[in-house]
């Protein structure tokens, strides 16, 4: 694989803060028009959470100038459109053909400047009770959908940002008030605290006098101040869930290190070594080899404050989760005291060098170019992030990985969730303290 990977781009800022980066890419004649608030879920605060994914649902709606919501006007221009919240920001894009590129500029700008108007009580009253519906779908009414809850809860004290979930908490869903909904709004959804990126098939001079024409009178706002909090454990969790499910799962949760932070990179490498595909130490070991688990996956769950490192594995009919645990810890162990071999650190490398490259080959949705610059952008200040963020992964070694799992993956201090079928609580790994979640 090549040594260098370009992401070309331009940027420039507003006078009101907003910033714009330009990508061109004229191989296909569509545009990418992705625009990031530097807002998620760690920005409430306990007691009233749920603030930023409910705008994920109010921003498609329609806005002062949009009656019909967003949508259909976009859609009928052939375009592609979504949006997402996590705990570190919300972002909202569309893929168009060229000649839609003024629509979906014009329509981003009109609900950052004016959503607050067609946020009437009664479509904020609507959203919200879509938003309630969408928890008991997505987490209380799916198999194993409050396990990450219940992880999140055990990671963080209650008062940090990451202790409560992005849809946040059905009290808070049904407390909150319009009032309150519009403060938040004009507290985030702004020029100053937003990152807009053009990329694809446009001059670079025309998207910038676009972003300029369409976003450049919107009113600055104030930037908010940076959100910071710690998190560490000091001991082994043990907890125990009953769920409607068929067959107990265990989850093994650490901390980690925070995105782009020293040691980040290397826990995404050794995610891949243990449960990356079928070659992967726990996949080989657990269901291949001992056929004691029907599934099994490890994650570096990067994130902006602090990150978490998850293992999730299904007991196959008739094995234990503490089975499954010793297979586990012995693996884990195994690479805290020799480190991956050289093919691991060949394959887990030419991943993430793939995944690099996967990335460059839309300019649009969730992932491409435009996301990528203002992903760096958000994160990083940078935009042209992309080469360096890339040799994090070439430059880690056998030893740094080596140092980065021994660093974080203490058997003395993470939680073990064992997600076991209601009524069926001998099923959890011993120890286990029964949690409560909703």
């Amino acid at each position: 694989m090549t040594d260098s990977i370009e992401l070309p781009f331009a940027k420039r800022t507003l006078a009101n803060g907003l910033d714009v980066i330009v990508h061109e890419d004229h191989h296909v004649p569509v545009v990418g028009v992705n625009i990031w608030y530097h807002v998620g879920s760690k920005n409430e605060r306990p007691g009233r959470t749920g603030f930023a994914h409910l705008f994920e649902h109010l921003m498609f709606e329609g806005s002062e100038h949009v009656a019909g919501g967003y949508f259909p006007p976009l859609q009928r221009a052939g375009a592609s459109v979504n949006g997402s919240t996590n705990t570190d920001r919300t972002n909202y894009w569309e893929v168009v053909p060229t000649g839609a590129v003024d629509l979906a500029l014009w329509m981003e700008s009109d609900r950052m400047g004016f959503l607050l108007p067609a946020v009437t009580s009664e479509r904020f009253e609507t959203q919200r009770d879509v938003v309630l519906n969408e928890r008991r779908q997505n987490y209380e009414n799916r198999p194993y959908g409050l396990t990450h809850i219940a992880l999140s809860s055990a990671l963080y004290a209650s008062d940090h940002p990451y202790h409560w979930p992005t849809i946040g908490a059905a009290e808070d869903i049904r407390a909150m008030q319009l009032e309150d909904v519009q403060a938040f709004f004009r507290t985030y959804y702004h020029p100053a605290n937003a990152s807009l990126a053009i990329a694809g098939d446009i001059e670079t001079a025309r998207a910038f006098d676009l972003a300029e024409r369409y976003f450049g009178s919107l009113p600055a706002g104030e930037r908010p101040a940076p959100v910071q909090a710690e998190a560490a454990l000091t001991s082994e969790a043990r907890l125990l869930l009953e769920d409607r499910v068929e067959l107990p799962r265990l989850y093994i949760a650490w901390h980690s290190p925070a995105m782009f932070a020293s040691g980040d990179a290397e826990m995404d490498l050794v995610s891949d070594l243990l449960g990356n595909g079928k070659t992967s130490r726990l996949y080989r070991a657990l269901v291949y080899e001992r056929r004691i688990a029907l599934d099994v996956s490890a994650y570096q769950g990067s994130r902006e404050m602090g990150s978490y490192f998850l293992v999730a594995a299904t007991a196959a009919p008739g094995h234990a989760l503490s089975e499954l645990l010793s297979v586990i810890d012995a693996l884990v162990q195994g690479v805290i005291d020799d480190g991956p071999t050289e093919a691991e650190m060949e394959r887990a490398t030419a991943q993430a060098e793939a995944h690099f490259v996967y990335r460059l080959q839309t300019v649009g949705g969730f992932g491409g170019t435009s996301d990528q610059l203002n992903a760096y952008n958000v994160f990083r200040r940078d935009p042209g992030y992309f080469t360096a963020d890339l040799e994090r992964y070439r430059a880690a070694t056998a030893r740094s990985v080596t140092d980065a799992a021994r660093a974080w993956l203490r058997i003395d201090r993470r939680v073990l969730l064992s997600a076991v079928p209601k009524g069926q609580p001998a099923l959890a790994l011993p120890g286990s303290v029964r949690v409560a979640v909703s």
